[in-house]
Parts: C-alpha cells; sequence; structure tokens
C-alpha cells in the first residue's frame, strides 16, 4: 500500500478524521494539557508544551509510511476534538487502539464512532487483531472499547506520565 493510501481521510456520520499537521500542534498542546485528559494518557505529560508536541508529531508521517501508526485528528463541525490512533512496534504485530477527546464532546458517542470508523479502516487493510487499554478510575473508556468488541485481557499497573505516578490499568483484546 503507498503512503498516499495512509494519508486520506476516513468519514463517519458525525466525524472527519484527518492525518494531523503541524498546524494542529497548538490546539493539541491547549487541549491534553486540561487534566481530565492527560491524567487519563500513560505519555502524555503535565503541562505538555507546544515543542513536545510537535516533537511527538515529527515521526509520525514516516510511521504512517511504515505502517506503525496511523494516528488522526479528531474533527467535528470542522474543529479539531480529539485524536484516535492505531499504533504498533512493527507488522505484522496488532495495532493498539488509543484516544483522547476534548470532555465538552464527551457522552455524545464521539469516541466509539471515532474508533470503529479507524477499526473498520484497519480491517478493511486485513488486521484483525487489536490491543487497547484504560486507567481503572476511566471507566468510560472501558465502556468505549467493550462497545468495540475488546475483551478484558488482563489488569496490571501501569506509569501515567501526567500523573507522576503508577495507575490501576486493565489491558483489553479484540481478534475481528
Amino acid at each position: 500500500m503507498t503512503a498516499a493510501a495512509f494519508t486520506k481521510n476516513l468519514r463517519s456520520e458525525r466525524l472527519v478524521l484527518r492525518p494531523l499537521r503541524p498546524a494542529d500542534a497548538s490546539r493539541i498542546t491547549d487541549l491534553v494539557n486540561d487534566p481530565r485528559v492527560y491524567r487519563m494518557l500513560s505519555g502524555v505529560p503535565a503541562h505538555q508544551n507546544v515543542a513536545q508536541t510537535l516533537a511527538w508529531m515529527s515521526p509520525l508521517d514516516a510511521r504512517r509510511a511504515a505502517d506503525t501508526a496511523h494516528v488522526f485528528g479528531i474533527e467535528s463541525g470542522g474543529e479539531l476534538v480529539g485524536v484516535v490512533s492505531g499504533e504498533r512496534d512493527r507488522p505484522p504485530l496488532p495495532f493498539s487502539i488509543g484516544y483522547w477527546l476534548v470532555p465538552d464532546c464527551w457522552g455524545r458517542g464521539y469516541m466509539t464512532e471515532a474508533a470503529a470508523t479507524l477499526i473498520d479502516w484497519l480491517k478493511q487493510r486485513s488486521e484483525r487483531a487489536f490491543i487497547a487499554g484504560y486507567f481503572a478510575d476511566n471507566p468510560a473508556s472501558g465502556r468505549v472499547l467493550s462497545k468495540l468488541g475488546f475483551l478484558k485481557a488482563g489488569r496490571m499497573p501501569k506509569f501515567c506520565l501526567g500523573r507522576g505516578e503508577t495507575v490501576d490499568h486493565f489491558d483489553m483484546a479484540r481478534i475481528g
């Protein structure tokens, strides 16, 4: 598959998923600096700055071309409201599905819709196994994953950079 095939927008009923671009860095930084967001993400520090966001974004095109990361901004009404991703160390390992959404959009089904759109696109490319996880104090994320067909596969502590501590975490998996 060509790199161009990895850069198309994906559309759902209410959302557009599109590859991130450098112009998104400031908006992403603002959104992930909300403690309700960064406290639920293992690799995002509290008080992230634009330079850190750009450093995170810089390898995404190369990783997309290598089929190790497909990271999409989630747009609602033309506004970036979150990110959904499928990432893996190397093919043919399963993609780890990750996501976050601006709190103003919580409770609308956006995250389930965005993640389902990404998974459907990955399945069209013959991907069949997916993994994901969530912190135990974020049961809403667990419900999203359950709606997507993920099953609990384990429970173990995981370090959360934004909290600066290890937090109880559930691992989940989906086949098919």
